[in-house]
């Protein structure tokens, strides 16, 4: 019989105060675009946007994703202005409606996460481009990384960035194997802990360069990535690796989103990036009354 995976004790230095992930925590998704692959999740409205961050802390999560750079395949390229014009836009309305809120920026570009944590308090940035290491975002085909996002040092900017800001980091891997992805976890990690970031949180990047046949035996090998000594977040709402596998479409993905949002939390998981929240807070609730143990 397999035993259940205790998750460390973690904790994370948000604006500083302490926030524990002793229980595994919620992140709500505001995407502020609208082009997200999720229609239901598109929210650029004043009222839309007012309604959805008051939704995500009533229905119990505890911090807020918001981006304006959609990432699906096939979205359009969004400048660095025209980015930042939508997250002051939305972060403006967040402010007004939930002063306290833990807010993270989902963003690759280290002037965009500059710009939220400086003149809105975000506490959290979001990389969804492992600093850019394939130079998937802004770089040229052939390149490691544009050189914008590039320090002197040949570190990714966004490294030097949030050992500036010192805030908490989301590394989020671009590698398909669990093997590529310790490995450069090890030295993108090792890395960061150089240039003084003390909060890293590792994302293995469900659905960013990895097959269907991929993310589901990366899904099983969760608890691998606790030899980092970092706590985890997993983001897997309403994505293609449900949708395809069940022959389905990301309005019908909740029920499959909420199977692996239960099997991550039995590997180990300490944070679920969610568009349903209420139900991501219902599956920790049962997972945690289930197994306690995992409660640290």
């Amino acid at each position: 019989m397999q035993t259940m995976q205790q998750p460390l004790p973690y904790t994370l230095n948000v604006g500083g105060s302490l926030f524990s992930l002793a229980t595994p925590q919620v992140m709500g998704i505001l995407n502020c675009t609208p082009d997200s692959f999720y229609a239901g999740s598109r929210k650029q409205a004043d009222a839309e946007i007012a309604e959805r961050v008051n939704q995500i802390i009533a229905e119990g999560g505890t911090i807020i994703d918001v981006g304006a750079f959609s990432t699906r395949p096939g979205a359009a390229q969004v400048s660095a202005e025209e980015e930042m014009v939508r997250l002051r836009h939305a972060l403006q309305i967040l402010r007004r409606e939930q002063p306290d809120a833990v807010v993270s920026v989902d963003t690759f570009r280290p002037d965009v996460a500059r710009m939220a944590v400086e003149e809105y308090g975000v506490a959290i940035v979001n990389d969804v481009s492992e600093g850019n290491v394939n130079g998937a975002f802004g770089g040229t085909e052939g390149t490691n990384a544009a050189p914008e996002l590039l320090a002197p040092d040949g570190y990714p900017a966004m490294f030097r960035m949030v050992a500036r800001l010192k805030v908490p980091y989301i590394l989020m891997s671009v590698q398909p194997t669990l093997h590529d992805m310790l490995m450069a976890f090890s030295r993108e990690v090792q890395q960061l802990r150089s240039l003084g970031v003390a909060d890293i949180i590792l994302d293995p990047g469900f659905g960013f360069g990895k097959t269907l046949e991929q993310n589901y035996r990366l899904m099983g090998q969760l608890r691998e990535l606790q030899a980092l000594q970092c706590p985890l977040l997993v983001g897997v709402s309403r994505k293609s690796m449900i949708f395809k596998l069940l022959d389905a479409t990301p309005a019908e993905a909740l029920n499959g989103t909420t199977v692996l949002h239960t099997i991550a939390l039995q590997q180990g998981a300490h944070i679920l990036r969610a568009h349903d929240v209420r139900q991501a807070v219902e599956a920790v609730k049962i997972v945690c009354q289930t197994y306690p143990e995992i409660i640290r």
